[in-house]
């Protein structure tokens, strides 16, 4: 199966969801945005390695490091495996140089330890298939000009539980997430893009 490269173009938080963050991934060559919902914990782990922030003590995800390198092993990619029933998981590729392993993870710590290693990050067309959202030409455009692709970023904004859009219609979801994404609201349109998978 082809592989898809995605790169990290963000992570948003909700006021209204505590705890509750979107990992926004873009496909490199294309124009498809794969959100993932992250809990905090996770966020944070992400956050300090793309700001190249040193805590104090070792995270989680730094100690994995430590732990790989005194056993002379390395992280060579992460793959965004599948998608079952709107979860997300993924594999960790590790190498020793002579045998490859692949070992089972949540796509947020996946990325958290494939960050510490500069690991590539992969997808399948079939999951940006079923889990992607498409900017259109223009809105792709005004990406280009407010997103600075060197520094991930982090956007507060109140977002709607998804028990609210149960009773919508499937055009009312549809111009919603086209707001959405007008706005940059990738955790609600990763919402509203899971109710419309729901019903379809």
């Amino acid at each position: 199966m082809k592989k898809i490269k995605l790169e990290i173009l963000g992570l948003s938080s909700s006021q209204s969801q505590t705890g509750s963050f979107a990992l926004v991934l873009g496909e490199v060559s294309g124009n498809r945005r794969l959100p993932i919902i992250i809990g905090m914990f996770e966020a944070q782990a992400i956050a300090i390695e793309i700001e190249k922030i040193i805590p104090n003590r070792p995270m989680t995800h730094d100690l994995f490091k430590s732990f790989s390198n005194a056993f002379h092993f390395h992280v060579e990619e992460i793959i965004i495996s599948d998608l079952k029933e709107g979860v997300f998981f993924a594999k960790i590729v590790c190498s020793d140089g002579l045998k490859k392993t692949e070992i089972d993870a949540r796509p947020s710590d996946a990325i958290a330890i494939g960050l510490r290693f500069d690991a590539t990050i992969y997808t399948y067309e079939t999951i940006l298939a079923e889990a992607g959202i498409v900017l259109t030409d223009q809105e792709e455009e005004e990406e280009k000009i407010e997103t600075k692709p060197e520094k991930a970023k982090v956007k507060k904004e109140p977002s709607k539980k998804a028990d609210d859009y149960k009773n919508l219609s499937i055009d009312k979801l549809k111009d919603l997430l086209k707001e959405a994404l007008d706005k940059e609201d990738y955790e609600k349109a990763a919402k509203i893009r899971d109710e419309l998978g729901k019903r379809n």
